[in-house]
């Protein structure tokens, strides 16, 4: 792990993800790391949270009060998980409405530990072009591999990157489709470390299934990837959701693992783009605008 802690002030002013609410023991310490910070927290049985900096007189398992927690950081649930920040945070994370839809299932998917930079497994979650070589016969499968032109557009009063128009045929979308089908994707971006995908779903042609790759830097080139589904899907156990998606995720991780360099390059001279990679282009490019500098390798200026 790095020696140098993140100074990186735009990142650390950010939420970020630790744990699904419905996977934590209440009252129970749990440790973890972020932005190579070693941290803590802890549920009460109400649902209500703690964060802290790691303490000698906290340690992991024992139980806790956790309204009686000293120099408590930052706290904030959304969308099944804790949210917490090592800076200033602004008061509200980004939407995600269709979460609070009554009739959709609300899962975390996977925590799942990855060694790569986050803005590497932002980048993999935009890219369509992998589906039918990494996911064959689930989400692609030759000879249907062209990724059709599509949309892209930074937006400065969202302050997000939404790609539109996306389009690719699948011969397994989801858990609950019947066989193989176009299907439409909206990509959006509304966080250096968080994307959020929508699908058409197999169920609704009206609605769209949502997908969220959350991610939780340890460091700069470690993370922890939460997965929150937001799904429309009457009839599917839990188990079956979770596994499809871990399927999909398995066979991602290997591939996240052997990039190189881990980080991601900003200089937009270092990797050779793509028609397919419109989506990639510009949210490196809202990197650099940004001033990130942490899990990437910045431009040369």
């Amino acid at each position: 792990m790095a020696k140098t802690r993140c100074t990186d002030q735009v990142i650390l002013n950010l939420w970020h993800p630790l744990a699904a609410l419905s996977e934590v023991k209440p009252n129970v310490v749990v440790d973890t790391i972020l932005l190579e910070e070693r941290l803590s927290y802890a549920v009460d049985g109400k649902g209500n949270a703690a964060v802290w900096r790691d303490r000698a007189d906290l340690i992991e398992g024992s139980t806790v009060d956790v309204a009686t927690v000293a120099d408590q950081l930052p706290v904030k649930h959304a969308y099944g998980y804790i949210w917490t920040s090592l800076g200033d945070p602004q008061a509200d994370l980004f939407p995600i409405p269709e979460f609070d839809e009554a009739d959709r299932r609300r899962l975390n998917a996977a925590t799942i530990g990855v060694n790569v930079s986050a803005p590497r497994a932002i980048e993999n979650f935009l890219d369509m072009g992998h589906f039918p070589y990494v996911h064959t016969d689930i989400l692609g499968a030759e000879p249907h591999t062209e990724v059709k032109e599509y949309d892209v557009e930074i937006s400065v009063d969202r302050d997000e990157i939404l790609a539109t128009r996306c389009r690719f045929f699948q011969p397994m979308a989801a858990a609950t489709a019947s066989g193989g089908a176009d299907v439409d994707y909206v990509y959006r971006v509304p966080h250096p470390f968080c994307s959020v995908l929508y699908k058409s779903s197999p169920l609704d042609e009206s609605r769209r299934d949502v997908i969220a790759v959350f991610l939780q830097p340890i460091d700069q080139e470690h993370v922890r990837a939460h997965m929150m589904l937001c799904l429309l899907d009457e009839d599917n156990e839990d188990k079956v959701i979770k596994r499809f998606q871990q399927t999909i995720f398995g066979q991602d991780k290997p591939i996240l693992e052997n990039q190189f360099p881990k980080r991601l390059p900003l200089d937009p001279r270092a990797e050779t783009p793509i028609r397919a990679d419109k989506s990639a282009i510009a949210y490196r490019r809202w990197l650099s605008q940004k001033g990130v500098t942490y899990g990437v390798i910045p431009a040369a200026t």
